[in-house]
């Protein structure tokens, strides 16, 4: 055996050493693989649900394809006479939202930073957290106990001095949705910009103070490009979720009064689905792969946007 070959086999039985030393790590690492795989990639089969005329009989890949050379469901739901009500409600509900919860949550997450009573911060983060973990319709059932035009507090404050019904009048819902989510989760939403926080280098601090910096400039100049590059991360990831608002928290506020500004595509495709009288899962589909592509997309020209701008883009 010439010595090459000796090196060879030397080579071999060190890797089949060090996967055999190593095998837990690779137990652990296979089962949430096999469960992605299982949950998130084996029902894109699914998919395949939205060009098709389906029929329970012959099942989805038997099923014949639909006209329009397949195309036949995302024509009927762009020509679909509320397609332009739901998209708007959609975007302004997901961008609204945006505006508004980051800045919040930065601004909580900076307050915090700076509270120099340990006690304080604590029952502050405790008292900020706590709605996240409130389920959605318990938290929904609260909004409207609150904000009832007989008996809430708020609620009946402002409908007997100014005539204002918050649960019946379609043009605020909007922002009850919002600033309640705001008041949800704030907080929770926080935790990633103070985890940033505490990364900064706090002789820069010392630095700004020996130069008689205030609090406002130390803020501005310290603080915020440290956490600069975490918000376009979120806001990146947020753009995806643009057209997939979750439908739970929606469906919950949801009644005949202020139907105009809460029909988004996932209540509407929740409806034709699973509601309905005669479920139609192939127009739901193509309505589900409609809003997952306008995300991808989405997240790609914003990620090009942020790398552009500032090199944080992270694909």
């Amino acid at each position: 055996m010439s010595k090459k070959t000796k090196v060879q086999l030397g080579h071999r039985k060190t890797f089949a050493q060090y996967f055999l030393g190593h095998w837990q790590l690779y137990l652990m690492i296979a089962f949430p693989i096999i469960m992605l795989f299982i949950f998130a990639y084996a029902p894109m089969y699914g998919v395949i649900l939205a060009f098709k005329d389906y029929k329970v009989s012959l099942g989805i890949w038997d099923s014949p394809w639909a006209s329009n050379h397949g195309w036949y469901n995302f024509i009927r739901f762009f020509s679909n006479y509320n397609f332009r009500e739901c998209l708007r409600n959609t975007i302004v509900l997901s961008v609204y939202s945006m505006l508004v919860s980051m800045p919040c949550s930065i601004i909580l997450a900076l307050s915090l930073n700076y509270a120099k009573n340990l006690a304080y911060k604590k029952f502050v983060q405790m008292v900020s957290y706590c709605p996240y973990f409130i389920s959605t319709v318990v938290f929904v059932g609260i909004i409207n106990m609150i904000f009832d035009n007989r008996a809430g507090v708020i609620g009946s404050f402002l409908f007997n001095n100014f005539g204002i019904n918050v649960l019946g009048n379609a043009s605020y819902f909007s922002s009850l949705y919002v600033w309640s989510g705001v008041w949800q989760g704030v907080g929770f939403g926080a935790i990633i910009y103070m985890a940033a926080l505490a990364g900064v280098d706090q002789e820069q601090h010392e630095a700004a103070i020996i130069d008689g910096a205030t609090l406002l400039q130390r803020i501005w100049y310290v603080d915020i490009p440290a956490i600069i590059p975490t918000a376009i991360i979120m806001l990146v990831l947020n753009m995806g979720g643009t057209l997939n608002i979750g439908y739970e928290k929606i469906l919950a506020m949801q009644n005949q009064n202020n139907i105009a500004m809460s029909e988004v595509i996932s209540t509407y495709s929740y409806k034709v689905s699973l509601v309905s009288s005669f479920p139609d899962f192939p127009y739901s589909t193509a309505i589900g792969l409609f809003q997952s592509l306008v995300g991808l997309i989405l997240i790609l020209i914003t990620n090009k946007i942020a790398d552009k701008l500032s090199g944080t883009g992270f694909l």
